[in-house]
């Protein structure tokens, strides 16, 4: 591990500006930021602990909305009273991640920052245009299955996100709380994280000089019914081959409204809005149901190794929508 500086701010401006100082990461729980250090892909002239900074509470909005602090840890956010009542999918979400320790660790924005988990990105030599832009893509021609994606990808990354509750989030539709030196703004969660494109060294809408001080889910769908559905290689810790976040909402036997999202199969957190938009107004049926995965993967690109994630996907979206109206 190289040499690093250490600083602990008391207040989220003064975390802003120490941040701004140098190349620096912000410390939260670690357990995503001091692996990539170890490893010697993230290489930061100081760490900046925001552990002293509160923003460890979740409280609800006068306007139904719940808001998440940065640091509230993964177990926190999965068994809070209000997730599990009206934001179910992402408290299942949350518990199908990683294990009980890191759980306990983990944060709500640490979590949205996840970097992905592609070995020829992580193995610190292989050609890969995320951690050095320009060098090419190893996965494109190399082995490609578990973590690699058939939607969002380019000729310069194939790399899936890694994350379950951003699925979730993207679900649910949300709001990241950022604090930069020109004081705080909002990126709609749907807009945080970036396709890779020509530029895949670039995940995020979060400015270099920028702190994720909270995350706010909209107000949940008025009776609706949701639940998160991962499938993977083995029952325990292991990341998504296939996942579906969903809510739905039906008046008699009629879908009134949907959310879809999906892992383990995009570049990113995976929203399918025209595959909702098709559901709206249909009978609860597995052929309508089997129409809107459908849709999901229409211009979906497989690789030598991960075709098989077109139908599990299907799957995972088809299985989660007829338990859910069972």
């Amino acid at each position: 591990m190289r040499h690093f500086d250490y600083a602990r701010p008391s207040q989220t401006d003064q975390a802003v500006a120490t941040h701004a100082d140098r190349p620096s990461a912000y410390l939260g729980g670690g357990t995503n930021l001091l692996d990539m250090m170890k490893i010697d892909i993230m290489r930061p002239e100081q760490v900046v602990d925001i552990n002293g900074l509160g923003l460890d509470q979740i409280e609800r909005l006068s306007d139904g909305r719940l808001r998440i602090g940065a640091r509230v840890s993964n177990t926190a956010l999965a068994y809070d009273d209000r997730v599990q009542q009206d934001y179910k999918v992402l408290s299942e979400a949350l518990l199908s991640g990683a294990s009980r320790q890191l759980r306990n660790k983990a944060t709500t924005a640490g979590n949205v920052m996840q970097r992905v988990r592609c070995p020829y990105f992580r193995d610190g030599y292989s050609p890969c245009n995320k951690r050095e832009p320009g060098s090419g893509c190893a996965a494109i021609g190399g082995h490609n299955r578990s973590v690699h994606a058939v939607l969002g990808t380019s000729e310069h990354c194939i790399a899936t996100h890694p994350s379950d509750m951003c699925v979730a989030m993207a679900a649910i539709g949300a709001t990241v709380t950022v604090e930069g030196p020109g004081g705080p703004r909002e990126i709609d969660f749907l807009e945080f994280h970036l396709l890779p494109g020509d530029t895949p060294h670039e995940e995020h809408a979060l400015k270099e000089d920028e702190l994720i001080t909270h995350v706010t889910l909209d107000a949940p769908i008025s009776g609706n019914r949701s639940g998160y559905l991962k499938l993977r290689d083995r029952s325990s810790y292991q990341f998504a081959l296939a996942s579906s976040a969903v809510i739905v909402a039906t008046d008699g036997g009629t879908v009134r409204d949907a959310r879809i999202a999906l892992g383990g199969v995009g570049t990113k957190p995976w929203r399918a809005k025209e595959a909702e938009r098709a559901l709206i107004g249909q009978n609860v049926s597995e052929s309508a149901f089997a129409k809107a995965a459908e849709i999901i993967f229409r211009d979906a690109q497989p690789y030598e190794h991960n075709a098989f994630k077109i139908p599990l996907g299907q799957q995972a979206v088809i299985r989660n929508l007829s338990t859910l109206t069972a």
